[in-house]
């Protein structure tokens, strides 16, 4: 393969500011997932309500994925560097906040602010990223290894929560961003470049209103449909936010200085690049939303032996993250990504294969296909969207790349976790008799109540009530591994039909 060489190479500082850069992404990642083992704990010390616990678990997510696309603009204009290193300093008080959190109020309030800064230092991590690194395969391997921090703290995160919480209280957890943020902004200011777009106009405060609200609205309405079923109060909840969306949609139309750039998505090499990494995001999110359960409640795997089985899976995706770059030198980045799908696709599919009895084996085969294959077709797709666009609008585009990947793993957990729901619910008909009637409808509708159920009934009773609830939840994770297949190979041949010209800065430019 021949490609356009195009910039000066990078030299030790830029690599340095590289490594500054990946440390963030890393522990932005972690504190997505390192929160679910210490539930448990939490809970007992702070006995949040219900509501409050969800809230808890949700409010970082939801803030980063209502806020990416106006801190990337804003980083646009105040500067990356600046936001980057403003956004430090929040997640690091934050953390501190969400650590010795009295009650569950200050909770909620610290993990909603963590989504803020976090939502400050993706796009900015990337938009330096390509400021670093003009020279195409030197920017495709920095990608790359922002890529591997990113997947790599996600998976990282149950294990390290483990080991933590096996040694130290719940709070701890959080502590982990406090010494990262601090060599941030001791460092960045003498490593990092600052830059900025050519838009020099203040936000538009309404079209950051809109953004937040529309973006906040679906996605809670998205989970509640997943939780309730397609009740009242979940489509109102969709209707508002896909409204507020037009709204939002229609004013950058009208503006001078939009917030969001309609016009990146004219560009065809952008728009299928995005699109392909949105729908592998949801396709492995919801597969993994059921991995999990799948270990601890159907293999009765502690959480910490089960973050251990994924550590494979973890390797496999970082050696590939990492191979993308030279792989690219020979291949095509479509057929790359292609291959990458496809292998995707072959261990979504053998996912169909576990049982109910003992699939462990298995389950670690298919998911260190899944990560070695995935892992390096986000690489590319991220690396395709800098490089499609030109330099002073890659703010626009990091903010709107994090953005597709956040709400695909929003859409994917509750999609596909809806899906699978209704599968188990489904195959759960047939329940023992002997249990009463509240009880029945408390074990066919999730496996972790009737985990709980068993725990409290006689054994050969409990054990026949676990070994249906373990075979419909097989069964459905089945499904889900069939239609995430489906998804991927889909993906696949949209790659292959709209990414046949590698972008370079000159088409990128023409594209504006």
């Amino acid at each position: 393969m021949t490609t356009t060489h195009t910039g000066p190479r990078a030299g030790r500082r830029q690599w340095l500011g590289l490594a500054v850069l990946a440390l963030p992404t890393l522990l932005i990642a972690m504190d997505m997932t390192v929160l679910h083992l210490a539930v448990p704990a939490l809970t007992a010390d702070l006995a949040p309500t219900g509501t409050e616990l969800l809230w808890i678990t949700d409010s970082y997510g939801f803030l980063i994925a209502g806020t990416l696309i106006t801190m990337g603009t804003l980083g646009d204009r105040i500067g990356r560097r600046r936001l980057l290193l403003i956004g430090s300093a929040a997640f690091g008080v934050a953390s501190v906040l969400a650590a010795f959190s009295p009650t569950a109020l200050t909770l909620i309030l610290s993990r909603a602010l963590l989504g803020v800064a976090g939502a400050t230092l993706m796009p900015s991590t990337l938009s330096l990223i390509r400021t670093l690194f003009t020279h195409p395969r030197q920017r495709t391997l920095a990608v790359s290894v922002w890529m591997t921090c990113f997947a790599a703290g996600t998976a990282l995160g149950p294990v390290v929560g483990g080991i933590l919480l096996h040694q130290f209280w719940w709070g701890s957890v959080f502590l982990l961003g406090v010494p990262v943020m601090a060599l941030l902004l001791a460092t960045g200011p003498f490593l990092l470049p600052e830059t900025r777009g050519e838009r020099a106009a203040g936000l538009d405060l309404t079209s950051v209103l809109l953004s937040l609200t529309a973006v906040l609205t679906a996605v809670y309405g998205i989970k509640h449909l997943a939780e309730h079923g397609p009740t009242g109060t979940s489509l109102v909840w969709l209707a508002t936010g896909g409204v507020l969306g037009v709204v939002f949609v229609r004013r950058q139309r009208t503006l001078t200085h939009p917030l969001l750039d309609l016009g990146l998505f004219r560009n065809t090499t952008f728009t299928a690049s995005l699109l392909a990494q949105t729908v592998t995001v949801f396709a492995m999110s919801g597969v993994m939303f059921f991995q999990g359960q799948y270990l601890q409640l159907v293999l009765g795997l502690s959480p910490l032996d089960a973050g251990l089985w994924m550590l494979p899976a973890v390797a496999a995706g970082v050696v590939g993250t990492l191979c993308a770059p030279l792989l690219v030198r020979w291949i095509r980045p479509a057929v790359l990504m292609a291959a990458g799908l496809t292998l995707g696709a072959a261990g979504l599919i053998t996912l169909t294969w576990t049982d109910s009895d003992g699939g462990l084996p298995v389950l670690v085969a298919a998911f260190t296909a899944i990560q070695f294959g995935l892992g390096p077709t986000l690489t590319l797709t991220t690396d395709v969207i800098l490089s499609s666009v030109p330099a002073q609008r890659v703010g626009s585009a990091s903010a709107l790349s994090e953005t597709g990947s956040e709400l695909g793993t929003a859409l994917g957990i509750a999609v596909l976790g809806s899906v699978g729901t209704a599968l188990y619910r489904g195959a759960m008909t047939d329940l023992p008799s002997g249990l009463g009637a509240d009880a029945a409808t408390a074990a066919g509708d999730t496996l972790g109540a009737a985990a709980a159920l068993a725990d409290t009934l006689p054994a050969p009773l409990a054990g026949d009530l676990l070994s249906l609830a373990r075979a419909a939840f097989t069964d459905a994770f089945h499904g889900v591994a069939l239609i995430g297949t489906a998804l991927t190979l889909a993906v696949a041949v949209t790659v292959v039909l709209t990414l046949r010209t590698p972008p370079t800065a000159d088409t990128a430019t023409d594209a504006a």
